[in-house]
């Protein structure tokens, strides 16, 4: 079950001091772990949580702090497209189900309405490279013990034999193998 894997450890923001216990609870930590049967199962992944002081009545900002493939999550900048995030919040929603939301989404993407557009292509052209490419960024990023692609791994190393950074090359190989993409976008 989803809750099961759901824990949220609390952390100060850097740079405050404990000023007033309230300040303290306004940058949050959240883990969830990936969920089994997905390209995520294994990883664990940190969601940066961010209260405004208008909560409950306004919805809490979560991006996530590990790097993950999945449309409606920005590759780039962990950005999260969940409309319990923007204008389906309720005042009765907690951070367990932010956190349980974000989770239950890993199971089932929305590509039609995409946080990020070159992986929502691949998404929707190539399912087999998606899968590929998220299991190998949760083994890399989130600490999945899952088998990475041999062919896939292949084609990352010989990027980086060309001097881009290991990271970089993840986004690098899956722009190559979209072929329509790569029509309308220079690599560099």
């Amino acid at each position: 079950m989803l809750e099961q894997k759901c824990t949220m450890i609390l952390h100060k923001k850097k740079g405050e001091r404990g000023k007033r216990k309230r300040r303290i609870a306004r940058g949050l930590y959240g883990l969830i772990k990936g969920p089994e049967d997905t390209p995520y199962a294994g990883g664990t992944f940190e969601i940066q949580i961010s209260i405004p002081d208008q909560y409950p009545f306004e919805p809490p900002k979560a991006k996530f702090v590990t790097r993950i493939w999945h449309p409606n999550i920005s590759s780039q900048t962990g950005a999260i497209c969940l409309d319990i995030l923007k204008d389906k919040w309720a005042a009765s929603l907690t951070l367990r189900t932010v956190l349980l939301s974000i989770q239950a989404m890993l199971c089932a993407a929305e590509p039609s309405d995409p946080q990020d557009a070159v992986v929502a292509k691949q998404y929707l052209s190539n399912q087999a490279m998606f899968k590929t490419t998220a299991t190998f960024w949760t083994a890399y990023f989130a600490g999945s013990k899952k088998e990475k692609e041999p062919e896939y791994v292949k084609k990352v190393g010989r990027i980086v034999e060309m001097g881009v950074r290991e990271a970089s090359s993840f986004f690098k190989v899956n722009i190559k193998s979209n072929t329509s993409f790569r029509q309308k976008q220079s690599l560099c």
